[in-house]
């Protein structure tokens, strides 16, 4: 399994996470909960990037 596959599928379990436990979209939104996710999916940018780069190596 790459590097890369193993990081989208601890985004995917990491959003699923925020979906039931901290509850990210409900109709009750705020501040903290939208940097949460942006903080999350930035997260995911930067271990696709070195994952890929990585495996280029």
């Amino acid at each position: 399994m790459s590097k890369v596959t193993i990081v989208i599928i601890i985004y995917i379990l990491g959003l699923i996470f925020g979906a039931l436990f901290l509850d990210i979209w409900s109709a009750d939104t705020s501040v903290l909960k939208g940097l949460l996710g942006l903080g999350w999916t930035a997260l995911l940018l930067i271990g696709l990037f070195f994952a890929d780069k990585n495996e280029k190596e």
